[in-house]
């Protein structure tokens, strides 16, 4: 068997291949897409990081490719759904930069607090001025931190050490979870309004929006100070410099860009109160050494014995068993997505139920699918590994239920999540050759398409209201691709599902809710 080292990976993780029996090893980085591809048959494993962009053309040709290692949490460089479709298993290594990339944030937090980078600068050129260089104490500040996952729930543990107050924004986490990790849970207004000091860490939103543009610097308390080593795409970098020339917002630290390597003529340079550093946030050598030797110690239990571990795009079961029940995997994670989209706050509880000849299957890695599609929203590195233990860890009651009676449709699978504020409940089923459709949302019956980009409207069901939904999408250049409705009662109220073939703009979803006999307007990007 050969594997392929196509990205600068830590010499203990490449020896640990090199001395498994059976196993050679070639080390080749900096390739092109055209000489990957004309390499790449020859191996059956391929290990990144994330230099190499792993596209669907290399993958096409890649015949013997039996698994694909990521060193590292982020798979945005590798294609999974053509690796899916080629049968390839996709692995990652979501441990080994935990630690790291939490002291990166406070190391920014630090620096960004008493504005060491510029002090040094300006000693180094010959100039003592510490008088222009006044910081600020993190002793007592407020942290708000957006996204309490394990990196962000390390920077918490982190900053009460220097005895700051901690603010947290996170849908997905119970007040249980945040109490054991020391922070008052918040929406994010108050989180905006209330922080000295703000830390991302959550992944990008689905359709690529900023999390942070000029209404959210508009709120928050004059003087705050940013750090971001999660997503450069999480803050809108023109509104973040207008902030800080209207003194508004005192300062950022930036360790991620929206496209990388940063331009080194952006703007971004030019602001003596933004600290820039080139993605540090796993640029340790203990960091490089876990993820080297995790992943090479997976890519060989996986080829020698056949075991999967911190898979992303497969279950850990048999090959027969994940062909029988993978329309269901899709379907399953697909309703998860859904509803994660639609439901606002925590989740408390989670009951999944199957019916018809779906309960006959193995379930356990379709609930798994379920639960990775509801998290992996708000928490980077979700996996169908990990995803159950996130679940526990954040308390959430998760309850699985089988019925081999058939009623409506041969098998159907029902997603029902309980927050603090309400409950929602989707049902789906399979049609003819793996088309998932949603048959139930909530009480409302019908069969609607699930796709890419969704709106999901609640709604009066009166006359005129699919006209002028119409009008507003045509304004909005968003094309119907299905439209999809149910009601209760005539007059009363209904839903309805539209299949886009385009994401809506910030602008059109405003425009949308405003329309008359409109209740609400959910976007759905899966």
């Amino acid at each position: 068997m050969k594997v392929l080292v196509s990205d600068n990976l830590s010499a203990s993780g490449v020896e640990i291949l090199k001395k498994e029996s059976g196993i050679e090893v070639d080390v080749k980085t900096g390739l092109s897409k055209e000489e990957l591809i004309a390499i790449i048959p020859e191996y059956e494993g391929l290990i990144v990081r994330s230099a190499t962009k792993v596209v669907a053309e290399i993958i096409e040709v890649a015949d013997n490719l039996k698994v694909i290692g990521r060193a590292g949490v982020g798979v945005d460089n590798i294609d999974l759904a053509a690796a899916g479709k080629k049968g390839i298993i996709v692995m990652n290594a979501p441990e080994g930069n935990m630690i790291t990339t939490a002291e990166h944030t406070m190391a920014l937090m630090m620096a960004l607090s008493r504005n060491i980078p510029q002090a040094s600068f300006a000693l180094k050129n010959r100039k003592w001025a510490p008088k222009e260089f006044m910081g600020v104490e993190l002793f007592e500040k407020t942290l708000g931190i957006i996204g309490l996952g394990r990196i962000g729930s390390n920077v918490a543990e982190r900053a009460r050490a220097f005895q700051m107050k901690i603010l947290g924004y996170d849908p997905f986490i119970t007040q249980e979870r945040a109490k054991l990790l020391g922070v008052e849970l918040v929406e994010m207004d108050a989180l905006l309004t209330r922080s000295d000091f703000i830390s991302l860490h959550t992944p990008g939103q689905a359709d690529g929006t900023p999390l942070l543009g000029k209404e959210q610097f508009d709120q928050m308390k004059p003087g705050v100070r940013i750090v971001n080593c999660a997503r450069g795409s999480l803050i809108d970098d023109t509104a973040l410099i207008a902030a800080i020339q209207d003194k508004k917002v005192a300062g950022a630290a930036l360790d991620v860009y929206h496209s990388e390597p940063l331009d080194l003529d952006s703007p971004l340079l030019k602001v003596n109160e933004i600290i820039c550093t080139p993605h540090l946030g796993a640029s340790t050598g203990e960091a490089q050494v876990k993820v080297a030797t995790s992943m090479c110690d997976q890519i060989i239990d996986y080829l020698k014995n056949g075991n999967v571990r911190n898979a992303v795009n497969v279950p850990s079961i048999d090959a027969d068993t994940l062909a029988k029940i993978n329309p269901y995997l899709i379907l399953g994670e697909d309703l998860g997505c859904f509803l994660s989209q639609i439901t606002e706050g925590a989740f408390t509880r989670i009951e999944i139920q199957y019916n018809g000849e779906v309960a006959g299957l193995t379930v356990e890695p379709i609930s798994i699918a379920i639960l990775k599609g509801l998290l992996n929203r708000s928490i980077d590195g979700v996996n169908m590994v990990n995803a159950p233990f996130i679940a526990k860890e954040r308390g959430v009651e998760v309850q699985e239920s089988k019925s081999n009676e058939v009623h409506e449709y041969t098998s159907t699978v029902q997603v029902q999540v309980t927050t603090q504020n309400r409950t929602h409940r989707v049902t789906g089923s399979i049609f003819g050759k793996g088309d998932s459709r949603i048959v139930q949302f909530d009480e409302y019956k019908l069969e609607a398409v699930l796709s890419k980009n969704m709106l999901v409207l609640n709604n009066i069901d009166v006359p005129g209201v699919i006209g002028n939904l119409g009008n507003v999408l045509g304004k909005h250049n968003l094309n119907i691709a299905d439209f999809h409705l149910g009601r209760m009662e005539v007059g009363g109220k209904a839903v309805a599902i539209i299949n886009i073939d385009s994401p809506p703009s910030t602008e059109a979803l405003s425009e949308l809710r405003s329309t008359s006999n409109v209740i609400n307007v959910n976007s759905v990007t899966l």
